[in-house]
């Protein structure tokens, strides 16, 4: 179950880790207590899906959804999602999401934000033309230092058509418990979705 990139630095097959054959690849990267990932993976039987978590509290909440419901279609990274991403050949993800990163608040602290020029331009790298990169933050800062390195990476569109857009959870959200506690500490999520361009510019 657990994903380890080659050590000689060559590629991954994503589609070959499961082991019954699957349609398409999806990866969530930080998933916490793995509410998400596990939702997805029972209503999507036909997707594998790669989590990355490198804190094992949250490693062994997903083991245990995995094993209770009979999920077949996860895989596991318990170590920093940049090796994995690495070692993913072009076009081979049809979604990534991230969901609630650490936002690093103060700002000598901003440089150790997961979403970067670097990493956007590794999301669109390994997402398929016209695939999906879903993030999610109760941070206003962080929304919107993620829309302006979005706005930077010509392979990702931002795909709100109006305002309320961003502010409605993605289709079939289940919830995660850490946003429970944001939306009660009077934090109001914002639910971002870009797609993979074609033929980007």
């Amino acid at each position: 179950m657990r994903v380890t990139p080659p050590e000689d630095g060559s590629r991954l097959d994503p589609a070959t880790l499961f082991p019954t054959p699957v349609d398409e690849v999806w990866v969530e990267i930080g998933f916490g207590g793995g509410e998400h990932l596990a939702d997805n993976a029972a209503k999507n039987p036909r997707v594998g899906i790669i989590g990355c978590e490198p804190f094992v509290n949250g490693v062994v909440k997903l083991l245990r959804e995995v094993d209770e419901r009979g999920l077949t279609n996860v895989r596991i990274r318990d170590e920093d999602a940049t090796a994995l991403l690495a070692a993913v050949p072009d076009a081979s993800v049809a979604r990534l999401y991230l969901l609630y990163p650490d936002p690093w608040p103060k700002r000598r602290q901003r440089k150790r934000r997961f979403v970067s020029d670097a990493s956007l331009a590794e999301i669109a790298r390994v997402l398929k033309p016209g695939g999906l990169f879903r993030f999610a933050s109760d941070i206003d800062d962080y929304a919107g230092w993620t829309l302006v390195r979005a706005a930077r990476c010509p392979a990702l569109r931002w795909a709100a058509e109006r305002a309320e857009d961003w502010r409605k959870p993605f289709p079939g959200w289940p919830g995660t418990r850490y946003e429970a506690k944001a939306i009660a500490a009077g934090r109001r999520p914002s639910y971002l979705t870009f797609i993979r361009e074609p033929n980007p510019a």
